[in-house]
């Protein structure tokens, strides 16, 4: 598995490429750059650097990319689990469309829900600097005439898929990339973006607002909402310390449609997320009621990511509900 991370090692051999990459899972700091690796089948490490790996996913079997950001309070292991079932529910689905490339921030490995929150939300401020410096570099990678002659571009898809807290470093993200190397304005670089239980503010996506870049890098951006998501319930009364008492994103959608930019739509999962994912009702976008056996939103990111389109039949369309299915038993 290929994977992006700005979690330390244990030892650092920059500049030259680690060969054995260990996680420091005791140091939640950022690293000022970002490591790029290669994860084999017996969870050994490699560190590849950033050119083999572009690389390896142009010359990938796979028609498209899908970048995840995982949430807080969860571990390298953690996050290579779930990216291997969201891989996997993918090839099953369609083989060769579809390619999962994680990326690890530094989660604490404290114990204590309430101090890794804010342990987490510094962790991620943080890593959006190594982030930023990340996209800024595969540009300079897609724009260069050696690593993309005219006779063979690079043609891969990019999608991202950001979930819980993931959110927060995402945002931040194309925040200081824009500030800091695109001031003209973002990219287009997204096919589709999926906001999923999101762990910002519900008006982060409003024009003027910090969230708004998301939807000038993206085609499409698809936030997925339940407002019995009992993980963001806690969020909420966590941020209260900051005087932030507004709802989160995962758990109304946006705030008003109409301040949001065209290109943002929005999906109601009340009725399947505690289903999927009890009792929080948290991390339900990948399998339904059995694992490795797909949901009804995995279903629908997967078409998104097909089509290029989030409601296809009808394309004024801006929000729909998601059900469990009656015909047959979605596992």
């Amino acid at each position: 598995m290929l994977f992006i991370t700005s979690r330390m090692p244990t030892v650092n051999t920059e500049p030259e490429l680690n060969p054995n990459f260990v996680f420091d899972l005791r140091n939640n700091s950022s690293s000022r750059g970002f490591f790029c690796c290669s994860r084999n089948k017996n969870g050994a490490i490699e560190e590849i650097g950033s050119k083999n790996f572009l690389t390896a996913i142009k010359e990938s079997q796979y028609r498209q990319v899908l970048i995840y950001i995982h949430g807080f309070s969860n571990l390298p292991e953690d996050v290579f689990n779930d990216a291997e079932e969201f891989q996997s529910l993918c090839n099953k689905e369609k083989h060769g469309e579809l390619l999962v490339v994680p990326i690890i921030w530094p989660c604490d490995n404290d114990l204590g829900l309430v101090k890794d929150y804010w342990d987490d939300q510094k962790a991620a401020d943080q890593s959006a600097f190594a982030f930023a410096r990340m996209f800024q570099k595969f540009m300079e990678w897609r724009n260069s005439s050696d690593a993309n002659p005219d006779e063979d571009p690079c043609l891969k898809r990019i999608n991202v898929l950001a979930h819980s807290m993931g959110n927060r470093v995402l945002r931040q993200t194309l925040s200081l990339w824009q500030k800091y190397d695109q001031p003209g304005g973002l990219p287009l670089l997204f096919r589709n973006t999926f906001l999923i239980a999101a762990d910002i503010l519900n008006e982060s996506l409003h024009k003027g607002e910090a969230g708004e870049p998301i939807s000038h890098a993206s085609r499409n951006v698809v936030v997925y909402y339940a407002s019995d998501d009992l993980a963001l319930r806690a969020s909420k009364v966590s941020n209260l310390k900051n005087a932030e008492a507004s709802r989160r994103l995962g758990h109304t959608g946006p705030e008003d449609m109409d301040l949001t930019p065209k290109n943002v739509y929005a999906i109601d999962c009340d009725d399947v997320n505690t289903v999927y994912d009890p009792p929080k009702g948290h991390s339900y976008f990948r399998s339904g009621r059995r694992k490795g056996q797909p949901g009804v939103v995995f279903d629908h990111i997967f078409e998104t990511v097909l089509t290029g389109r989030v409601f296809p039949n009808d394309e004024s369309r801006k929000s729909s509900i998601l059900e469990l299915p009656r015909s047959r038993s979605k596992a």
